[in-house]
């Protein structure tokens, strides 16, 4: 099974460039290089170019790359995607996606740049119409040409549209989490949340994202490089669950059960959907100390 941890992934505005050399030491599993909302209207082209020369450069070792371009409907969307592609980043992530087509649309500009197929599309989930379209949105997904892989929260905006009150416990939030995980699960997608806005507090940001991985996000996006080693750690497998998960798999893998649904795993019944899990977990436990030895 071949996955990437996805468990920090941490914005990094395009304007600054001193930000994006400071990137390739920090410890995230992804870095979102930022043309939009991090960026003034007016050194929105400098961005652009400082973003695909840092990305052309290379430097950033096994960290994942997403470029996150304007809207296609902005001055700058078109020229941000059109040069997002030369500079050939791991993924483009599309803001204020609302409806199917705005992930075909930007599909269809990256086949006529003929664009590697390994740059996928992640989405932002970011205003009402996303929820509402959540599901239309995912199943975009089960379509290889369409590119889509993830969806990314953008929960302030979120709030700011719909005039709700993020407060600890996230009760207005949980709703919009939810529906965006189940319909990310039933297209096969990843699904990361949304940032916590007081770097400063590391109590509150690691609740935010335990409650993340209880709801059964992949990780988290974040704003502060300090917010990466707490979300980094929290949203592992822990050595328990590593080590249920081989077990599972080697009780999987004996002549005796190779044909078994169902077996018994230190008295716990276990059934193929656990050694799917299972395999998961194990195949994100060894990406990450992959990524930890090439650090």
């Amino acid at each position: 099974m071949s996955v990437r941890p996805r468990r920090s992934v941490l914005y990094m505005p395009g304007s600054n460039e001193r930000a994006l050399e400071k990137a390739k030491t920090i410890s995230a599993d992804a870095l979102i290089l930022d043309l939009e909302d991090a960026v003034a209207p007016d050194a929105k082209v400098e961005a652009r170019e400082k973003v695909c020369a840092a990305v052309r450069g290379g430097g950033y070792g096994k960290r994942e790359l997403i470029i996150r371009v304007n809207a296609l409907e902005t001055p700058w969307g078109a020229e941000d995607l059109v040069a997002a592609c030369a500079a050939k980043p791991d993924a483009i992530l599309v803001p204020k996606v609302a409806r199917p087509g705005d992930i075909i649309s930007a599909a269809k500009m990256l086949k006529a740049q003929h664009a590697p197929e390994r740059i996928k599309l992640w989405a932002m989930m970011e205003t009402p119409m996303s929820i509402i379209n959540v599901h239309d949105i995912a199943a975009v997904g089960t379509e290889p040409e369409h590119r889509l892989s993830c969806l990314v929260m953008g929960t302030n905006d979120l709030a700011k549209e719909s005039r709700a009150r993020i407060l600890a416990n996230r009760f207005a939030v949980v709703p919009w989490l939810a529906m965006t995980i189940v319909a990310a699960r039933a297209y096969g997608l990843e699904v990361l949340d949304g940032v916590y806005n007081n770097f400063k507090d590391e109590a509150g940001l690691r609740e935010e994202c335990e409650h993340g991985r209880t709801l059964g996000m992949d990780g988290k996006t974040l704003i502060h490089p300090s917010q990466v080693g707490p979300c980094n750690e929290i949203f592992s497998p822990t050595e328990d669950e590593v080590a249920w998960s081989r077990k599972i798999i080697a009780s999987f893998e004996l002549p005796e059960n190779a044909r078994r649904g169902v077996i018994t795993v230190d008295g716990k019944m276990v059934e193929r959907l656990h050694l799917v899990q299972a395999e998961r977990t194990v195949a994100i436990a060894e990406a990450i100390g992959e990524m930890q030895k090439a650090a």
